[in-house]
Order: C-alpha cells, then sequence, then structure tokens
C-alpha cells in the first residue's frame, strides 16, 4: 500500500506541489478579510468592492438587485453611495452583475458569511487550471514555474484579497474556459466517432465563457477576437457540432444577466453605465449607418470614437504599460522579454498550439493595453502615485498571465545549463524563493496600498465607524466625500460637498424630513462661519460641530435655520 502511494506521489507530484501552493495561496489572500472584517462589520476599501458586496449579499438574502430609497422622490436621486445609481428612488448596481449573481447564488445555499472567501477560494483553483492549461501548451516543467509564478504575482494575489472585485473572478473563469476548450479539440477514439467529452467539454467551455462575460462584459472588446483567432487555427478541430454546443451554452449563461438587465434598465444588452450604454447605441446606429450611406469614413470614426470613449492616445498607453509591467513588475517583465527571444529563436520546432498561444496573446495585449492605457484612472488621491492599487493593475491581468510562460521560458532554459538535475533543481528553488521574497515584500508593503497598510486603515476605520453610528441617528443621511462605504447601509449617505448649489438645494429639502449631518476633513472656524453666514444661508440651513472622530475628521449636524 505505502509503495503503491509513494509510486502515485513520483508520477504525480507536480499536481501534488500545485494543490499545495493553490491551499496556502486560499489561506494567506483569505486572510486579509478574516483580519479586517468582523461578524458586524464587513467593510470594503473601494466603492465598488462595497457595492458589489452589499447587492451580492441583498440577492442571497432577499433574491432583488434593487432596494427603494422614498426619499430620493423629493430629493432627485441623490441619497445614494458611490458605485450605485438611483433612478425614480430605484437604487441599482452600477457594476456588471456577473459577480453578484454567481456569488449570491452559493451565498443563497452556503451562506452570506462565505461572501468575503469565494474570490480566494476561485483564484485558488484558478492556479490548478492555469498549471493544468499551460502543461497542455508548454508542458509539464514550463506549467509548474508558471504556475508558481502566478500564485506569488503580486496583482494575483491582491485582487483576490480584494476579493469583491471583479478581476480575478472574471480571469479565472477564462482559464478554466480555455482548458476545456483545448480538451475539447483532443484527439480521441471513441465507438460510433461520437466525442461525446468532447461535446460536454464544449459545453463546459461555453457556460464558463459565458459566466466570464457577465462578471466583466466591458472585455468583449478583445475577448470575441481572441477566441476568434482560437476558433479559426482549430477550425477542423472543433468541428460545427461542438460550436453549436459552446455557442448555445455561452448565451444560457448570459441569460440570468440579461433577464436582470431587462428589469433593472429595460434592456437586455443596458446596464448600470450609462456611458458604455450610449456608446453601444451609437457603435449600433453607426454600424447600420454604414449599409445605408457613403460616409463610411465618419461611421469609421464614429465606431472607433464610441469604442474608445475614454479617449485615444497610443503614447500614454505605452507610457503606462512601462509604470505598470516594466517598471513596478520588472522581475516578471524582463525574464519574460528574454523568454520571448528564446521562443522566437526556436519558431522552426513550434506546433500549432504555439502558433495559436502567441497570436492571441499579442491580439488581446495590444487591444487591452490601448484601450485602458488611454484612461485616466485616479484610483490613488495622488494621481502622480503609480501602485498596485490603480486600476490598470488589474485591467491588465491577462496581458501579466499571458507573460508568464514565457517568464518561465527563461527561468527553464538559464537553470538548464548547469547540466545536473541537482543543481537545476536547486537554482530553480532559489530563484522561486527570490521571486516569492520580492512578490510578497511587494503586496504586502510596497506601497500606501499595499495589503499591510491596507488592513492597518481598514481596522482603525472600525473604530471611526462605531463612533459616527453612535452618535447619528438611524434614519440620518450623512453627506460625505470619501466615507459612503463606510457609513452605508447602516444610515443614509450622499456624496457630496458644499460646493454646488443643486446639492446645496437638496440637503435643505432634505433637512425637513430626516436628521442631516456632515461628515469630512475638519473645517477652520473661518470656513464655519462663511458656510453659516453665507453659503448655507442662502438656502436656510446653518451647520454645527457634533464631534471630532478623528485627528483630521469630523461629525457636523445641519439644521433648518429658523431664524
Amino acid at each position: 500500500m505505502k509503495k503503491k502511494i509513494l509510486n502515485l506521489l513520483f508520477q504525480y507530484w507536480h499536481i501534488a506541489i500545485i494543490i499545495i501552493v493553490s491551499f496556502c495561496f486560499f489561506l494567506g489572500s483569505s486572510s486579509y478579510s478574516y483580519i479586517t472584517q468582523k461578524q458586524d462589520f464587513v467593510k470594503w476599501s473601494s466603492p465598488d468592492e462595497a457595492a458589489n458586496y452589499n447587492f451580492t449579499k441583498l440577492y442571497a438574502q432577499a433574491g432583488q438587485l434593487s432596494f427603494f430609497e422614498k426619499y430620493n422622490f423629493v430629493s432627485l436621486d441623490v441619497i445614494r453611495p458611490r458605485s450605485y445609481r438611483s433612478d425614480g428612488g430605484s437604487i441599482k448596481p452600477v457594476s456588471f452583475l456577473g459577480i453578484i449573481l454567481i456569488y449570491g447564488s452559493i451565498a443563497k445555499l452556503l451562506g452570506h458569511n462565505l461572501i468575503p472567501y469565494l474570490t480566494p477560494f476561485f483564484a485558488a483553483a484558478g492556479i490548478v487550471f492555469y498549471y493544468l492549461l499551460v502543461k497542455k501548451i508548454f508542458g509539464k516543467s514550463n506549467a509548474l514555474i508558471s504556475a508558481w509564478l502566478l500564485a506569488v504575482f503580486p496583482p494575483y494575489i491582491y485582487y483576490s484579497a480584494h476579493s469583491m472585485f471583479h478581476n480575478s473572478l472574471f480571469t479565472v473563469l477564462l482559464i478554466i474556459s480555455l482548458y476545456f476548450i483545448v480538451l475539447s479539440v483532443e484527439k480521441r477514439k471513441y465507438p460510433l466517432k461520437l466525442n461525446w467529452p468532447g461535446l460536454l467539454f464544449s459545453a463546459v467551455a461555453g457556460l464558463l465563457l459565458g459566466l466570464a462575460v457577465i462578471t466583466r462584459a466591458s472585455e468583449l472588446i478583445w475577448l470575441i477576437p481572441f477566441w476568434l483567432i482560437l476558433w479559426i487555427v482549430n477550425l477542423k478541430k472543433f468541428g460545427l457540432a461542438r460550436l453549436i454546443i459552446f455557442i448555445a451554452c455561452l448565451l444560457f449563461a448570459l441569460t440570468p444577466a440579461m433577464y436582470w438587465n431587462q428589469i433593472l434598465y429595460h434592456s437586455f444588452w443596458r446596464g448600470g453605465y450609462n456611458e458604455a450604454n450610449r456608446s453601444i447605441a451609437n457603435i449600433a446606429d453607426a454600424s447600420s449607418s454604414l449599409l445605408k450611406t457613403a460616409s463610411i469614413k465618419s461611421n469609421l470614426t464614429r465606431i472607433k470614437n464610441n469604442i474608445f470613449y475614454f479617449g485615444w492616445r497610443p503614447l500614454k498607453s505605452l507610457k503606462m504599460f512601462y509604470y505598470y509591467f516594466t517598471a513596478i513588475f520588472y522581475w516578471i517583465f524582463w525574464p519574460a522579454a528574454l523568454g520571448l527571444v528564446l521562443f522566437l529563436k526556436k519558431i522552426k520546432k513550434w506546433k500549432k498550439r504555439h502558433y495559436a498561444y502567441l497570436i492571441s496573446y499579442f491580439c488581446f495585449s495590444l487591444i487591452l493595453i490601448f484601450y485602458y492605457g488611454s484612461w485616466d484612472f485616479h484610483d490613488n488621491p495622488d494621481p502622480a502615485s503609480r501602485t498596485i492599487g490603480n486600476s490598470y493593475a488589474r485591467y491588465w491581468l491577462p496581458v501579466y498571465l499571458g507573460a508568464l510562460p514565457l517568464a518561465s521560458l527563461f527561468i527553464s532554459r538559464l537553470t538548464n545549463l548547469l547540466r545536473k538535475k541537482i543543481l537545476i533543481g536547486a537554482a530553480r528553488a532559489l530563484i522561486a524563493a527570490i521571486i516569492f521574497f520580492i512578490s510578497l515584500k511587494f503586496v504586502l508593503t510596497g506601497s500606501a496600498e499595499g495589503l499591510a497598510p491596507s488592513a492597518q486603515k481598514q481596522l482603525s476605520a472600525q473604530q471611526e465607524f462605531n463612533q459616527v453610528v453612535k452618535l447619528t441617528e438611524a434614519r440620518a443621511i450623512i453627506i460625505t466625500q470619501y466615507h459612503d462605504k463606510l457609513f452605508f447601509p447602516e444610515r443614509k449617505v450622499i456624496v457630496g460637498l458644499f460646493n454646488d448649489n443643486n446639492m446645496i438645494k437638496q440637503y435643505a429639502v432634505l433637512a425637513q424630513y430626516l436628521p442631516l449631518y456632515y461628515y469630512n476633513f475638519t473645517l477652520p472656524p473661518a470656513d464655519l462661519d462663511y458656510l453659516n453666514n453665507r453659503r448655507l444661508a442662502e438656502f436656510g440651513l446653518r451647520i454645527e460641530p457634533v464631534e471630532q472622530i478623528t485627528k483630521n475628521f469630523t461629525l457636523y449636524k445641519l439644521y433648518e435655520n429658523r431664524h
């Protein structure tokens, strides 16, 4: 018996290592939520995460994706946190619905307390499937190193620990879908020439791709050409039957999001992003006009402008790529660049899968780099900062993951120069350890948004939350600029300041119905006098301090000025 177990371990030691690594990854990435969140304090560091969690919990408990705020009828829909929208008092998600529907469905069965740990679980499973996928393309040795690089790669850890972002879940669903599509085209012999496993794998691949799409529908801009390339390369292998099953299952997976889009936004294809909705409508209109008018150039320009609705700035894109890959993750970029050179030198020995990998990788990488690189993201209050918390690091996850096998190729070739197996193994273990410590240090303390300072901020925020909640009524509204994600849903919130007359007008209306507070940086006496004597006085309001909560922030109460 022992001999059989030893033989199995010797035969499948790669898989055993990957499972252990994945388990450790799950423990490590889920520890962030375990440390920062308590039974009565489940809060998030970004508005998107907070909205995704609250709607996921709502869907799990009540089967709903919206709730009603009656006071938005009298205040022109201003009572809502960021990443929410209010339409006539009905408050709905702004973001994509996939993560809410997937995690909400799981939470219905297993309980909402598991929601913060679902992304670490899926991300850990993603490491296993990433190993299996890379093994199909580059072999077992490369796959083992690539999976290790993924398990310690800072953005993958970071956006799995920040578990209510869409990006890790989307990436994992795509990896697993790709693995099953590879399985579906492998040659096998079956009775009656009917490849039942191939059809089944195609169905699973379609379902998972559909779930990935509803998780981040904006990625269709590169998913469509990416999958088209894969289909063309495997045209003969894939066949008509598998294609039909794949598309049917993909469409089936889209139906829950389409159903809720119709309920929430009155259209199967519209979502919560108004900019994206307008762009889709304009693209559809311009595309149909191509067939009706001779002005092809103007309509193509219109399509381009709506696809790149945040701008088309190629030089800026290349600069962002340098900052958020070449410079910030240098220990992956340069081995990957050298690995690409080594890979190209062996082009005569390439098989079809290698061509498919490189062509599709460069295709979607270029799209992602120039699409997101043209945008301006200000996730950090300091616009000059370049940290792991900025959106480029999560939007470019597929670019990073596609580069890891090339980095692994370079590490393999470099260590193979030692020739002896024991020396090769020792060198690879040493490189793995160095990369582990560089990556871990970076993700924990590499910036103000590292996991360690983020966790400290979350723990401090609980004291802030407890004090403000204690000082305000259950039906109170808190006007704030950054703390909406902290106080909602325990308190109603408005994201605002005193620099907009239209907003102040709504504050004055709401002050007639509900207790109204303001929480922001402590106001100097001169500013407080200005607000009471001029700015707020014009609208019949006055503001008084309630209590200083932290070194920099004070809670104020707004009253109707009856004098």
